[in-house]
């Protein structure tokens, strides 16, 4: 079931890799699961996401979570950032 706050938390994470994913696809066509990285995310790009996602949540990541599985989908950094905001 899809909540009102993953739909938001989608929309905000969808323009931050809109803006800095540097993807290969359209972000808008893309599934929650889909691989960011199979997309044509880099390294160096998701660490410019990663700081995007902190200045548009107001979140800093913690050190267990700079990996690549947190970065490596929508679904993901929804999970990431909904651990991050709702403590």
């Amino acid at each position: 079931m899809t909540t009102a706050v993953d739909v938001d938390y989608d929309a905000r994470i969808r323009q931050v890799l809109r803006d800095h994913g540097r993807l290969n696809k359209s972000v808008d066509e893309l599934d929650a699961g889909a691989d960011l990285y199979q997309c044509g995310m880099t390294s160096h790009a998701s660490v410019n996401v990663m700081l995007a996602l902190e200045s548009a949540f107001d979140v800093e990541f913690p050190d267990h979570m700079l990996k690549r599985s947190v970065f490596a989908s929508i679904a993901a950094i929804r999970q990431a950032l909904v651990e991050l905001t709702s403590g």
